[in-house]
């Protein structure tokens, strides 16, 4: 039986996470992410981890500190590792294809930024028909000129929660809601 569900996992790289880009809440995401990320492994569901490529603009550049992932990123071998070019994963990428060959028609959404990547990438994943759970304690961003970073996410949870859904639909639900799905009857974050 093929997987339905993917856990994505957006831009968790060093040069994101620098005392120059401080996120809120770094360690309860990557903490509440790496959890996920092994309930998903133990049911066979696909995590894909997604890293910016920014070759030829000088930061992001494929293989150079700023593109690694962070340290504290808990990877297997059967992660599916996946390059992007923009701020929606789907733009150039080999992300639908791969879904399509999983038959994957759930996504559950985390990464950094809140404002930007994870925002970009739900945009498209919900105009492509996909049912999207976004974990609403597991993405991050950092504080905006106008606005702190805490405020930041509770704007874009509220934004999502309130959006009009394709063929497909979006929920926003906290880690625990969801581990507890997962843990629970295994077919339901």
């Amino acid at each position: 039986m093929k997987p339905n569900k993917a856990l994505l996992v957006i831009d968790i790289q060093k040069g994101s996470f620098t005392p120059k880009t401080p996120r809120f809440d770094t360690e309860g995401v990557l903490a509440r992410i790496n959890t996920l990320a092994e309930l998903f492994r133990q049911k066979g569901w696909p995590v894909v981890i997604i890293q910016h490529d920014g070759t030829g603009t000088s930061e992001f550049e494929k293989n150079d500190w700023d593109w690694e992932l962070l340290d504290e990123l808990q990877t297997e071998p059967t992660d599916t590792l996946l390059d992007k070019y923009a701020n929606d994963v789907f733009y150039r990428s080999k992300l639908q294809e791969l879904l399509t060959t999983w038959g994957t028609q759930e996504l559950l959404i985390t990464g950094c930024a809140t404002d930007f990547c994870v925002e970009a990438t739900i945009q498209s994943a919900l105009a492509k028909d996909y049912n999207i759970t976004v974990v609403a304690d597991g993405h991050t961003t950092g504080d905006r000129p106008h606005l702190p970073a805490q405020k930041v996410i509770e704007h874009y949870n509220w934004v999502w929660q309130n959006m009009i859904p394709t063929k497909g639909n979006i929920r926003v639900e906290d880690f625990e809601t969801i581990s507890e799905a997962i843990y629970g009857d295994g077919q339901n974050p």
